[in-house]
């Protein structure tokens, strides 16, 4: 299972860049408001600049117009733009119509196979689906990424899942196994999932061991 970095954040980015947990970037239009300083369009720039992964970029539109043009201007900053609309009946027209121009096309707010495989019809590579927003509204996020991955299997549909903002590294590993192809997670998340309170434990056993061999070394 591939990780994106659920942010908009160039340190962020480089951060999971430089210790090797970073296959993409997933953005919102809130995440690139607050890390844009009102220039979105040269913020992606330079995220794709940083680092040489998929970058998923939403339109500002919802409407047929709208999100066809949003999404040509996205795809002009650079191939590694992935434009993302919600899936919304208007949008669905501006999606086949991108796909058909070679754009990768993502879609988003799907939260059940139905959905995906209408995303799929419509030429998306990847559906994005938010396990916390399923679970907080009593539904089980990492049963439908399990169901979701089943449909897709069942008639070879070529198209990723994404399972964005897993809770906990429990269900992070809950998703990995349900199926997903991606997961996204905000980067205290990302690094909570190297924590692990008796890998803590290990560690300061394997210092107390490594200072007694050092005291028992002889020296030269």
């Amino acid at each position: 299972m591939k990780i994106f970095l659920a942010t908009a954040n160039a340190d962020d980015v480089a951060w999971g860049a430089a210790h090797g947990m970073l296959d993409g970037v997933l953005t919102s239009p809130r995440l690139l408001a607050d890390a844009s300083d009102g220039d979105a369009r040269a913020h992606l720039a330079e995220l794709c600049r940083l680092v040489q992964r998929p970058i998923f970029a939403c339109t500002q539109s919802v409407d047929a117009a709208g999100s066809y043009r949003d999404g040509r201007e996205l795809a002009k900053i650079s191939d590694q733009i992935v434009v993302q609309l919600p899936l919304v009946e208007d949008t669905l027209g501006a999606m086949r119509r991108l796909h058909a121009e070679g754009i990768r096309v993502a879609s988003t707010l799907v939260f059940n196979p139905a959905q995906a495989l209408l995303a799929v019809r419509a030429g998306a590579s990847a559906v994005v689906v938010f396990v916390d927003q399923l679970d907080a509204c009593g539904q089980d996020g990492v049963g439908v990424i399990r169901e979701i991955r089943a449909a897709f299997d069942a008639c070879d549909a070529e198209c990723d899942v994404l399972a964005a903002n897993p809770q906990s590294p429990s269900q992070f590993g809950a998703c990995g196994v349900a199926g997903a192809d991606i997961a996204a997670l905000a980067i205290d998340r990302c690094r909570s999932l190297l924590v692990h309170p008796l890998t803590d434990r290990g560690v300061d056993q394997f210092l107390g061991d490594v200072a007694h061999l050092r005291r028992s070394w002889p020296t030269v």
